[in-house]
This record gives C-alpha cells, sequence and structure tokens, in this order.
C-alpha cells in the first residue's frame, strides 16, 4: 500500500517495520526498522521516560526518512 500511494499521488512515505525483510519483499520504499513485534514503536520495559525516547528517536529518523531523497529502497537503520 506504501508504495501505491508514493506512485498514484506522489506522496513519499515511511514504514516503520520489525521485519525489515517482508516490507522489501512488498516494495516499500523508505524502511524504517521498529523495536520490536509486540512494540514496534517503543519499548516500554525501559520505563516511561526510557520508553519516550526510544519513541522519539524513531520518529526523528523516520522524519529525516521522508525528507530523503531516494532512487532505490533504503533502509534507514540510523
Amino acid at each position: 500500500m506504501v508504495r501505491e500511494i508514493e506512485n498514484a499521488a506522489g506522496i513519499p512515505v515511511v514504514q516503520i517495520a520489525t521485519i525489515v525483510p517482508i516490507m522489501l519483499t512488498v516494495g516499500a520504499n523508505r524502511i524504517v526498522p521498529g523495536v520490536a513485534i509486540p512494540h514496534p514503536v517503543g519499548d516500554p520495559s525501559l520505563g516511561p521516560e526510557g520508553d519516550r525516547k526510544v519513541r522519539r528517536a524513531l520518529l526523528e529518523r523516520a522524519l529525516r526518512a521522508i525528507q530523503t531523497p531516494i532512487k532505490e529502497q533504503t533502509v534507514f537503520k540510523s
């Protein structure tokens, strides 16, 4: 679906995903690896403050990814 949004509407999309190989297979263009399957965008085991820091870092990485021009599928690891 993310690929169709980019192709049809020209809107860049970032997919935050815990299983990156699947996202590569389905054709997502900008991929940010998530934390873990039960909590892809956070880590509640770190407590409220640690979880917030993890979520913020993922959001900032996704915002950088959406602003980055790409020519092929790209995984934004850091």
